[in-house]
């Protein structure tokens, strides 16, 4: 395809745009916020009815990490083959699916199978997000759009927080799984019509490439990855992981076990974590361009140690809610900063190398902090500890942050040319493609 029917192809009108954006938002939500967390909101209520124990809890929590592992390396597979649009639709009918099956049983295993493809789904729902983007949306878009849908998970967070109460009050968190189930199923089918008609289930732009070329351009991406401030990031991905998912985990379950909360405050105060999280994404995103991503990185990395530092020292009155506010602050930015960081350092098959271990880096974390948290509940009959290993967590990510690098100062990095850069107007594959990776891997 050329350059001249490509630029025909994206240009879709200000409405095909908005809709695909709400629904693949509503896609996020729904795998992030009901398959990746709603366990974690009613674990309580679970275990009372079914009678398992936190080292269930933590294995079904890495589980669902190991999950997201797998499925990230498959949907990537996949989506090149079958389409973008086909491997999206398909892990949300599964997400739904697998919802609905949740409530059915009482075997804590058959649920933790469940819960670990909820958790992959996450993972393969997202992968092709970038790509339908790249189809759909304008090019001036498509950071403000992409930066929406990375906010999904705060979206689901936040209607967890308010279906909760209602649900689990009447002792009926069956009927919450059920609820999150047929509303994830019925946005699928209109999202499946609406990318039939517009035709985003066309794979006309989903071909691998082919040729000699990538081969030997993957080669030479290879060569960049092990220096030192790649290194730096991967472990910095690793605690990423470590720190931030347990935090959320395990946050409802601390303050009702361990602190004495009712679940009306734990459901208000994960709630806040979603709102802040809604605007957060963007807000440090917009900062990190004027700031630096390191700065924006430290100034997070602080909030997200205040955070766990409250939970350990001060978890009374509304200090909860506000260590929610301060995580919500630091949370959904780290996870668009560290890219972020990456796409201004290197480019090319580099950036696309560092970037695919980042994520497996991160969730390797994940998987060892929630099995973490989950033993160290059981050793000491309490979350606490888990947050001082959270808190010194932080600090470590703080001073590895400083490590780093200023952001495109890397030899053969993108902004090596071009110290100054300007918001580009126009879309850069012809400059990228006047670039050889060996200039860039040097």
């Amino acid at each position: 395809m050329n350059a001249s029917t490509h630029h025909v192809r994206t240009q879709r009108s200000p409405l095909i745009g908005f809709v695909v954006t709400v629904l693949l938002t509503s896609f996020v939500a729904a795998t992030y916020g009901f398959g990746f967390y709603l366990f974690s909101q009613i674990v309580t209520d679970m275990r009372l009815d079914l009678g398992f124990g936190f080292t269930a809890v933590g294995t079904i929590t890495a589980a669902g990490q190991l999950g997201f592992l797998v499925f990230a390396l498959l949907g990537t597979w996949l989506s090149t083959r079958i389409g973008g649009g086909q491997m999206t639709l398909g892990s949300a009918i599964l997400c739904g699916l697998c919802l609905l099956l949740v409530p059915v049983t009482d075997n804590i295993v058959v649920i933790g199978v469940l819960l670990t493809i909820l958790g992959g789904t996450a993972a393969s729902v997202y992968v092709p997000l970038v790509e339908i983007v790249g189809r759909i949306i304008d090019y001036k878009h498509r950071g403000k759009v992409l930066g929406l849908i990375s906010s999904g998970t705060s979206y689901g967070v936040f209607v967890n927080s308010m279906l909760v109460p209602s649900f689990v009050s009447d002792d009926n968190w069956r009927g919450l799984w059920y609820s999150v189930g047929f509303g994830t199923l019925m946005v699928t089918a209109v999202a499946a019509f609406t990318f039939w008609r517009i035709g985003i289930l066309s794979n006309a732009d989903t071909t691998a490439p082919t040729g000699g070329a990538a081969p030997d351009s993957a080669k030479a991406g290879w060569k960049m990855v092990l220096v030192r401030w790649v290194v730096i990031v991967w472990v910095m991905k690793f605690l990423n992981g470590f720190a931030s998912m347990p935090f959320q985990n395990y946050f409802s379950p601390y303050l009702r076990e361990d602190l004495g909360f009712d679940i009306e405050f734990a459901s208000y105060a994960w709630g806040v974590i979603g709102v802040v999280g809604m605007v957060a994404g963007f807000a440090v995103g917009w900062l990190s361009d004027k700031i630096g991503v390191r700065a924006a990185l430290v100034l997070c990395y602080s909030c997200f140690f205040i955070a766990a530092a409250l939970l350990v020292v001060a978890p009374v009155g509304v200090l909860p809610i506000v260590s929610g506010v301060l995580f919500g602050l630091a949370f959904y930015p780290i996870y668009g900063l560290v890219p972020a960081y990456v796409a201004k350092t290197a480019s090319g098959a580099a950036a696309t190398i560092i970037f695919g271990v980042t994520n497996v880096t991160q969730g390797v974390g994940g998987i060892a902090g929630n099995y973490l948290a989950g033993a160290l509940k059981n050793l000491t009959g309490g979350f606490m500890w888990y947050y001082v290993v959270i808190a010194v967590t932080t600090v470590v990510l703080g001073i590895l942050t400083l490590q780093l690098p200023r952001e495109g100062s890397v030899a053969g990095g993108p902004d090596q040319d071009a110290p100054d850069p300007t918001p580009e107007a126009a879309d850069p594959a012809p400059v990228a493609a006047a670039r050889p990776i060996t200039e860039v891997v040097r």
